[in-house]
C-alpha cells in the first residue's frame, strides 16, 4: 500500500510539473508574441492628419492592438507558429477566409492618409464590433492582449459614427441619424439637363437595337422599379440572358455597374447592352450613330448638349448616362423618418430596421442606395451555390470574370435595396421570388444568424418596404412607363 501511495504521489507531482512547465512555456510564448505583435504593427506617418484627430487615434490604437492586418491583408509578416507544419495548414485556411470576408488594407491606408474609409468598410467594422465577432477565440488564446475591452470597442464605434457624420451624412438628415449606416437619398444630384433631355429620347429609342424592337426601357421599365420583373433578361429575338436585371433607379450611387462591376460608370454601362448580341443586338457603333444622325431633331439636341454635331459612341452613351443620373428616388417613408418624422414608419418597421442592423444586413447594405458600395461573396457564411442544386454558369463567376482572380469567384456587387419591393424576382440568378425568401436566404448565407425567426423575417420585410421612394415627385408604384423628364424651371445643373 505504501508503495502505491508513493507512486501515486510521484505521478501527481509529475503531472503538476508538466502543467507548470506548460504554463511557463505558454506564458513565455504569449510574452514573445505580444512583443512581436507590437513591433510589427502598422504605423501612422508623422504627417498623417489622423494624428490630430483624437477619436480616429483611439480607434486606430484599438485596431492596431488587435492586428487585424494579420488575417485581413496580404504579404504581412506572420507570427512563427504560422510556419509550423500542422499549424500552417490550419492557419492558411483562416487567412484565406479572413481575406475573403474583409480587406483591411484600404481601411489602414485611409487612416494613414487621414481620409475616410468607404461607407461599406465602416459598416463592416461596425457589424463585427457590435456583434463581438472579432478577434476570434482561437487567436486570443495566443494573443490575449488583443482582446478588445468595452472602452476599445466604444472607441471604434464612436469613430465609425463620426466618420459617417463628417463625410457621408445627407443634408437634412436629423441630428440623431447622422451617424446611421443608411442615409436619405438627396433631393437632387448635379445633372447637365440638356444632355439628360437628349438621352431621355435615346433611352426610349428602339432604333438603337439591331432589329428596331428594343430600347433601354425594355429591360429597365420606369414603371417596374427600373427592371423588367423577369428572372433573367429577354433580349433581341426573344433570347434569354444569363442574369437578373439590376435596377436603373439610383444606379448613380453605385461604385460600378453590372453585377460583376465590369462597367466603371454609367456611360460605360450604357454601351454594353446596345452591342450585346443577347440584349439589344446592334452590330457596330457606326450603324447606331448613323441611325441617330438621320433621325430628325437629334442633330439639334446634340449641338445644344455637346456644342457640336458629333454623334458617336461617346456622345450617345454620355447622354444616356446623364439621363440615368436623374433616376433617383428620394422621399421614401424611411427617408422621411431619417429626416426626423417619427411617424413616417410604424413600430414594426422600426423594429425591422433594428434587426436589419443587428443581424448584420447593414454590414453590406448601407449608404444612400442601401447597397452598391462593395463586392461581396455570395455564400460568405454558408454554401449558397452548393445548396442551389443547379448547374453553375459563367454568370455565377461574379467579379472573377473581370479581375480573373480566384478570390473574386462568386463575388458580386452588393445590390441596391432601394425600391426593392418592386424589383423582384431577386438575386443575380433571379431565384428568389418573394422578399421573405430573400431575407431568409441572405441571413442564412451571408450572416452568422443562419436561422432567423419568422418574426424577424416579417419585420425586416416590413422595413424594406419603407425604402420605396418617389421619382419626379410621383410614388414609384404610380410612375408611368414613359414618365417625362421634369428639369428644374431655372435650368440649373441639379435634379429635383
Amino acid at each position: 500500500m505504501r508503495r502505491k501511495v508513493v507512486r501515486s504521489s510521484t505521478i501527481t507531482k509529475g503531472i503538476a510539473g508538466l502543467v507548470a512547465l506548460g504554463v511557463v512555456a505558454w506564458g513565455g510564448t504569449v510574452t514573445y508574441l505580444e512583443h512581436f505583435d507590437h513591433a510589427g504593427a502598422p504605423q501612422l506617418p508623422a504627417s498623417s492628419p489622423t494624428r490630430q484627430d483624437p477619436t480616429a487615434m483611439a480607434a486606430f490604437a484599438a485596431l492596431r492592438e488587435v492586428r487585424c492586418d494579420y488575417c485581413h491583408t496580404q504579404n504581412v509578416e506572420l507570427p512563427f507558429y504560422f510556419k509550423l507544419p500542422l499549424a500552417n495548414q490550419i492557419m492558411k485556411r483562416d487567412l484565406v477566409q479572413g481575406q475573403r470576408h474583409f480587406e483591411y488594407a484600404p481601411v489602414l491606408t485611409a487612416l494613414q492618409d487621414g481620409k475616410p474609409p468607404s461607407v461599406e468598410q465602416l459598416s463592416r467594422i461596425e457589424e463585427v464590433i457590435t456583434q463581438n465577432r472579432m478577434p476570434p477565440a482561437a487567436y486570443l488564446l495566443m494573443h490575449p492582449h488583443a482582446h478588445l475591452d468595452e472602452k476599445q470597442r466604444a472607441d471604434i464605434l464612436k469613430w465609425v459614427r463620426e466618420q459617417r457624420e463628417r463625410y457621408y451624412a445627407t443634408p437634412g438628415v436629423a441630428a440623431q441619424f447622422r451617424g446611421e449606416p443608411i442615409q436619405p437619398i438627396p433631393e437632387s444630384v448635379d445633372v447637365n439637363w440638356k444632355k439628360a433631355e437628349l438621352d431621355r429620347a435615346l433611352f426610349f429609342d428602339k432604333g438603337l437595337s439591331g432589329d428596331g424592337t428594343l430600347n433601354c426601357a425594355s429591360c429597365h421599365g420606369l414603371n417596374k422599379g427600373g427592371v423588367d420583373n423577369l428572372t433573367t433578361a429577354t433580349g433581341i429575338g426573344g433570347q434569354k440572358g444569363p442574369i437578373n436585371v439590376p435596377t436603373v433607379y439610383n444606379a448613380v450611387f453605385s461604385m460600378a455597374q453590372f453585377w460583376n462591376g465590369r462597367a466603371k460608370d454609367l456611360a460605360e454601362q450604357a454601351a454594353g447592352p446596345v452591342m450585346n448580341p443577347l440584349e439589344m443586338g446592334s452590330h457596330d457603333w457606326n450603324t447606331v450613330s448613323e441611325h441617330v444622325r438621320s433621325t430628325p431633331g437629334y442633330a439639334e439636341q446634340f449641338n445644344a448638349a455637346f456644342g457640336s454635331d458629333q454623334i458617336d459612341k461617346d456622345t450617345i452613351t454620355g447622354a444616356i448616362a446623364e439621363y440615368e443620373k436623374t433616376l433617383i428616388t428620394p422621399d421614401s417613408r424611411f427617408d422621411l423618418y431619417l429626416k426626423g418624422d417619427e411617424k413616417a414608419i410604424t413600430v414594426q418597421e422600426k423594429r425591422g430596421y433594428e434587426r436589419f442592423k443587428e443581424i448584420g444586413c447593414s454590414g453590406c447594405h448601407s449608404g444612400l442606395a442601401v447597397g452598391g458600395g462593395a463586392y461581396e461573396i455570395l455564400g460568405l457564411e454558408g454554401p449558397y451555390f452548393e445548396n442551389r442544386h443547379t448547374k453553375l454558369t459563367d454568370a455565377d463567376e461574379g467579379r472573377m470574370a473581370v479581375t480573373h482572380k480566384e478570390g473574386d469567384r462568386e463575388r458580386f456587387k452588393v445590390p441596391n435595396l432601394r425600391n426593392v419591393e418592386l424589383t423582384g424576382p431577386w438575386l443575380h440568378d433571379g431565384s428568389a421570388t418573394t422578399l421573405e425568401q430573400v431575407v431568409r436566404e441572405m441571413a442564412r448565407y451571408e450572416t452568422p444568424d443562419h436561422d432567423i425567426t419568422d418574426q424577424d423575417v416579417t419585420d425586416i420585410v416590413a422595413f424594406l418596404k419603407t425604402l420605396t421612394g418617389k421619382y419626379e415627385g410621383i410614388p414609384l408604384k404610380d410612375v408611368p412607363a414613359d414618365q417625362p423628364l421634369q428639369a428644374p424651371v431655372s435650368g440649373s445643373g441639379s435634379s429635383n
